[in-house]
């Protein structure tokens, strides 16, 4: 094995439900920012784990323990499918998000799940994973963690802007890295198209059809928690008790719908980034040209499209630099970012 890199396998599943994202990646030991991504790849969810996924954060306590292991296994699964078909001979560890099932941190409550125990057994393999845990019992939002790797990886961009499940950003302000989520994204487009039988508005080609509901539109953008201060971070409780509702009481029409919400992201998105030519936007949203062109009108920026392999696997290639840190006993969470009561390294090692 080469000592002068890390080879690592990162995983990422979203809120969004696209899938898993595995990326093999190899890090210089002396100058983390010299990374390749060596191998990519994005599994789909059958049906079956989709809806478990999507209706876990009411299963009880038991049945959540359960769908711990069965999801672990179906990580250690996949990642060894992963490793036989791009041929992977070196793998110094694997880091993994899991899926998050239930994220209150107000409550002192967070979860992942995809026990790294089992993944471990079944790749042979070193796990690190669970690396929200620790942040929220030092009192942090536990999220987002991708800052770090903003910080050390991209810092030659003002602005971090990943679109997913949720919009979160991380930028650089009086020499502290700030993080937070900004709105609900995909996790609230996707939900409604599906009810058109379509897993994704693709291109955003149906929200271009709809129009606009204004009432609904400035109920939306006058929500409380755009008012919060950070640290601040969304999981998808909120968008059940805040957007669904108030969505449905007010709209019928899934074009309009999907129009009105864009509009809304758009808003929210672009006062944040405003009139800065060097931002990074990546995630599943940046292929939503309809999103990116209302954000670009909102921001007063041309918005300037990464490598399919950087737009899709950003996070993924960040939690095996979280993976990274921790095994070096680094920091890997920011408590300008989390709000906790000091930096620290999070995740839990899991040896063969």
């Amino acid at each position: 094995m080469n000592s002068d890199f890390y080879f690592i396998i990162g995983l990422m599943s979203g809120t969004s439900l696209d899938g898993i994202d595995l990326v093999f990646v190899q890090f210089d030991k002396k100058e983390y920012k010299n990374f390749k991504i060596l191998a990519a790849d994005t599994i789909s969810y059958k049906d079956d784990w989709k809806e478990k996924l999507q209706t876990a954060i009411h299963f009880s306590e038991e049945k959540l323990l359960k769908l711990d292991i069965d999801y672990g296994e179906l990580l250690g699964a996949e990642i060894n499918v992963f490793i036989k078909k791009n041929n992977i001979k070196n793998v110094d560890f694997v880091a993994s998000h899991g899926h998050t099932i239930l994220h209150e941190p107000a409550k002192g409550i967070t979860l992942q799940i995809g026990n790294g125990k089992v993944i471990s057994e079944i790749t042979n393999k070193k796990v690190i994973c669970d690396f929200r845990t620790q942040d929220v019992t030092y009192g942090g939002q536990g999220a987002p963690l991708v800052p770090i790797g903003d910080e050390l990886l991209f810092a030659n961009y003002d602005y971090c802007v990943n679109l997913g499940g949720f919009a979160n950003v991380s930028f650089k302000e009086n020499k502290k890295r700030i993080a937070f989520d900004i709105c609900a994204v995909n996790i609230v487009l996707n939900y409604y198209v599906q009810k058109l039988g379509f897993e994704y508005d693709d291109k955003g080609q149906i929200a271009e059809t709809g129009k606009i509901n204004y009432e609904l539109l400035e109920k939306l953008n006058a929500l409380e928690f755009y008012k919060k201060v950070p640290p601040k971070s969304l999981g998808l409780e909120w968008v059940q008790t805040n957007i669904f509702p108030l969505i449905d009481k007010m709209e019928h029409d899934i074009p309009t719908i999907l129009r009105t919400f864009a509009e809304h992201s758009a808003i929210q998105i672009g006062k944040i980034i405003q009139n800065n030519q060097s931002v990074l936007i990546t995630g599943g949203g940046v292929f939503n040209s309809f999103l990116i062109r209302r954000i670009e009108v909102y921001s007063g920026n041309k918005i300037a499209i990464q490598s399919k392999e950087l737009i899709n696997y950003k996070e993924a290639l960040i939690f095996a630099f979280l993976g990274l840190l921790r095994l070096e006993n680094q920091v890997n969470c920011l408590r300008s970012v989390t709000g906790a009561k000091q930096d620290h390294s999070s995740g839990v090692i899991f040896n063969v």
